[in-house]
């Protein structure tokens, strides 16, 4: 198929709204189609992103994606199930793109296939991981403690304290992210709650 044929095929593809309130049945049938052959590719940008952080230190002893490999694999090794491990491994995946709001980012990619608890702890992770560095950076070391009411507050104190600001030792041997893709995969097949939820169903 040439060029010409190519770009003619695709646009018989698209819908033929200008504005959405011009859209048909048939408009949104195509792109139902697409966005469910989109979705299913999460994982796969997911993990790409994640590569980004190989041989980028920021001046810590590991790169941020050994830091994201030994946390996960800290996890794994304790015996954590494969949402909180997913988490775990995707926890700074934010710091390429939410540099002011890494834990943010994060939770937003996992928030649809997570539970509540684990969710809360990776969007709140970085106020729990200050205890151990922002004194020395002219910040509130107990910033952590407006949380302290919250029914979440001791699973990410624990995440925190027993695989994230443990998870910098060079002498670590971490699992390979290949070892975590089956996770990932699993993970995000399909959403537990998503507005969009119903547009992933297959038509019959």
């Amino acid at each position: 198929m040439g060029i010409q044929e190519n770009i003619e095929h695709s646009a018989a593809e698209r819908a033929k709204f200008r504005e959405m309130k011009e859209g048909t049945a048939e408009d949104w049938a195509i792109i139902g189609g697409e966005y469910r052959a989109f979705a299913k590719g999460l994982p796969d940008r997911v993990l790409d992103h994640l590569k980004l952080l190989d041989g980028d230190f920021g001046g810590f002893p590991v790169c941020r994606l050994e830091h994201s490999l030994q946390t996960a694999t800290r996890a794994h090794r304790d015996g954590r199930d494969e949402q909180y491990v997913v988490m775990a491994l995707l926890h700074d995946i934010g710091d390429t793109l939410g540099s002011y709001n890494h834990p943010e980012v994060a939770a937003s990619i996992i928030k649809p296939f997570v539970t509540d608890e684990i969710h809360w702890i990776c969007q709140n992770h970085g106020a729990f991981q200050g205890y151990y560095y922002f004194h020395f950076l002219g910040m509130d070391q107990n910033a952590r403690d407006k949380f302290a009411e919250h029914p979440h507050f001791e699973a990410c104190r624990e995440f925190c304290e027993k695989y994230d600001q443990a998870a910098f030792d060079p002498d670590y041997q971490s699992e390979p992210l290949e070892f975590f893709e089956p996770m990932v995969r699993r993970v995000m097949e399909r959403p537990l709650a998503s507005m969009y939820a119903k547009a992933m169903e297959e038509e019959g």
